[in-house]
């Protein structure tokens, strides 16, 4: 074990921690910086550290750069369209009052697929608001479910942007990741949002803001059939390749020339740009958006987009940076010899993260960059989607006063910071920990 190396690694994170925490730089600077570092501390030649964050961030954002932005124009084309509400207030209808808890974590399971987390949240507040009034329980019966629902979606499953980014870095195969993504969600999401909803809502009582009538209430809405055939478009796509072209289907069933257009068509690429065409048109065009409103949109859409797609180039430059100077060989041999399991130190390093710095996302993408250079060239397909799932499950762990996704929740359910530390730092830490359990589990299969 070569101790200067471990120590340059670790000046590298105590620097990012320090810059996001004591400075309040911006979270792609500082991971540059921290790439810097390590790549000095670790003896690599100047122009060689140079070359390495050029290496790193275009081999990520390759990717990344495409399959975010594509995303955030489909959810922003879905925001605006009311696909969002006609979706939660079909799901209410369906399920009933009794089992509304229920059809709100639905709702934020499948909205959060293509709308960022607090967007969506912002957008189906006021379904809860309205439940509260009507039924005079507490709001957290109704808030944690969808809370749990948007949250689970969020960080396991594509194409929402943490999920990508960790794949990316990792090399994993998407369609994997949304298999596992939904195994490991759906349980997930049952423990910590209806069940766990039950429970805080007998112990802390919330009720909703009185909130001014609103008088435009004719928006016309697309029938919920067609957000969610449109949703499913390019997880099907996107699955139905992985399926196709893994060991499970051999040449003899399905011809290679078919495959290889399936493959292109399957691809996250093609399959975004197509589900993208359809919502433009039927979410668009056909509800009577002009194509000037939709290129406004569309362009809007990008500017958060941007954010996530240069912090995780970032986060690619990092591991190169551990790749090149030789770390990433060094802990994987040492992990190996003691017996280390790679599940639990991607988990562990993501949840330190978290904790000390409160961006999930920069959790996950720095983790991400720990964890990519011990992968071993034999590692399979779904072991790293696994470990895409165990990092994520990480990253969402603890939510407290430095994620800004605390304070977003505790204003809008009008708790305390106390009542946010019971209901939801508790509800994503109970995320985190069954997500990764869930992983661990599968990984004993695969």
């Amino acid at each position: 074990m070569d101790y200067s190396l471990l120590g340059a690694v670790f000046a590298g994170v105590v620097l990012l921690i320090t810059l996001i925490l004591r400075f309040k730089i911006q979270a792609f600077i500082a991971l540059l910086l921290a790439s810097i570092l390590v790549g000095i501390l670790s003896g690599m030649e100047p122009m060689m550290i140079i070359k390495t964050i050029q290496e790193g961030m275009g081999n990520t954002l390759g990717f990344v750069a495409v399959v975010v932005g594509l995303g955030a124009i489909f959810g922003a084309i879905l925001e605006q369209s009311g696909g969002a509400e006609a979706l939660a207030v079909f799901l209410l209808n369906k399920f009933g009052e009794k089992n509304s808890s229920w059809a709100l974590m639905l709702t934020g399971f499948i909205v959060a697929i293509p709308v960022f987390f607090d967007v969506a949240f912002i957008i189906l507040v006021p379904m809860i608001y309205a439940l509260q009034r009507k039924t005079g329980k507490s709001l957290l019966l109704y808030g944690i479910p969808l809370l749990a629902g948007l949250a689970i979606t969020h960080s396991f499953i594509p194409p929402t942007p943490g999920p990508i980014a960790v794949a990316d870095i990792l090399i994993a195969d998407l369609g994997w990741v949304i298999l596992f993504g939904f195994l490991v969600g759906i349980p997930t999401a049952i423990f910590c949002g209806p069940l766990f909803g039950k429970y805080i809502a007998k112990r802390i009582h919330v009720e909703a803001p009185k909130l001014k009538e609103n008088k435009e209430t004719s928006k016309q809405v697309p029938p919920v059939s067609s957000i969610i055939a449109i949703i499913a478009i390019p997880i099907v796509l996107i699955v139905m390749n992985t399926l196709l072209n893994s060991p499970l289907v051999g040449d003899d069933i399905v011809s290679k020339y078919v495959l290889e257009w399936i493959g292109m068509i399957g691809h996250p690429f093609s399959a975004l740009i197509i589900a993208n065409l359809i919502a433009w048109y039927l979410l668009g065009i056909r509800k009577g958006f002009t194509k000037s409103q939709l290129l406004d949109i569309s362009t809007k859409s990008l500017a958060p987009a941007g954010v996530i797609i240069l912090i995780t180039g970032a986060g690619g430059v990092f591991k190169q940076i551990l790749v090149n100077t030789g770390t990433g060989t060094m802990l994987a041999n040492y992990f190996a010899d003691k017996g280390i399991s790679l599940l639990v130190f991607g988990f562990l390093s993501a949840v330190i993260v978290r904790i000390l710095q409160g961006s999930a996302t920069v959790a996950m993408i720095t983790a991400a960059g720990l964890t990519a250079p011990l992968l071993l060239s034999n590692t399979s397909e779904p072991e790293k989607a696994l470990l895409v799932i165990a990092i994520a499950a990480g990253a969402s762990i603890m939510s407290h006063v430095n994620d800004s996704g605390f304070w977003l929740v505790g204003k809008y359910l009008g708790l305390s910071e106390k009542q946010t530390f019971q209901s939801w730092t508790l509800m994503t830490t109970i995320l985190a920990l069954s997500g990764f359990l869930s992983a661990f589990l599968l990984s004993l299969f695969f």
